[in-house]
């Protein structure tokens, strides 16, 4: 009869035991529950309130001569720009050879114009057919052969960068005539007309801004390039500001 009290003592003991255990292992997921719940509470406060992006694209109207390889150089330098700043470049055609029709220039230079008509024809072309993103592509492919590659800016070069980009290369025709160059005149006026005439290329329009340059060489790249275009739009932006000049000291450094 002892055994079977001692029996059931026992039993009630480890009852007893088991609803202490349940009890306290409630409480502690209470407090845990509570602990998460106060988390979750601190990160919702912290975290900023989501908001609709306000920043819009910023248009940079660039005008080029295929021909030059200052232009060149900017243009991939504003290529770099639109990676780390929300810009997108617009090109356009612009002409040496207008910009100096009638200009008392050397020999030299002058038969370089003469045959710098052809590319600057094609590059409207390629734009007035084709579209601004074609006209990009045909800029990066034929200033490519003329500049780091050093190809020159006869036909072939220009039949050469067409294919690059798919273009048919009929539209090399463009260059042996003048048919189109009341458009062409037209465009290279209404870049360098609101910088003024003693200016070359490249030329630089955002907004209400118009500038010549900047001139560089290399080209900067990353973030750096885009620290140098919020210096240079500042300065721009400025009305009483014209001119910030050095001694150039190297040739275009194509990289």
């Amino acid at each position: 009869m002892a055994k079977k009290n001692k029996q059931a003592d026992a039993k009630a003991e480890l009852e007893a035991l088991g609803k202490q255990t349940r009890k306290a292992v409630e409480a502690v997921l209470a407090e845990v529950r509570e602990v998460a719940e106060e988390l979750r509470a601190r990160t919702s406060a912290a975290a900023p309130t989501p908001v609709a992006s306000t920043t819009s694209v910023q248009t940079v109207d660039f005008w080029f001569d295929p021909i030059c390889p200052w232009a060149w150089m900017t243009s991939r330098w504003m290529l770099e720009v639109e990676k780390v700043r929300p810009v997108k470049t617009v090109f356009h055609v612009m002409s040496l050879s207008v910009l100096n029709s009638g200009r008392d220039i050397p020999d030299g230079y002058r038969a370089m114009l003469d045959q710098g008509w052809a590319p600057v024809r094609v590059a409207l072309a390629v734009e007035e057919r084709y579209g601004q993103e074609q006209l990009r592509a045909f800029y990066t492919a034929i200033g490519t052969r003329i500049h780091p590659r050093q190809e020159g800016f006869d036909r072939a070069t220009i039949e050469g960068a067409l294919t690059d980009v798919g273009l048919p290369v009929e539209l090399a025709d463009a260059g042996d005539v003048g048919d189109n160059d009341e458009a062409l005149r037209a465009s290279h006026h209404q870049g360098m007309d609101p910088v003024g005439q003693d200016v070359g290329t490249p030329v630089i329009h955002v907004g209400d801004v118009a500038f010549f340059g900047p001139v560089m060489s290399p080209a900067p790249k990353g973030e750096e390039a885009g620290r140098v275009y919020d210096g240079v739009l500042a300065l721009a932006s400025y009305p009483g500001f014209f001119e910030l000049k050095r001694t150039r000291t190297v040739d275009p450094i194509f990289d």
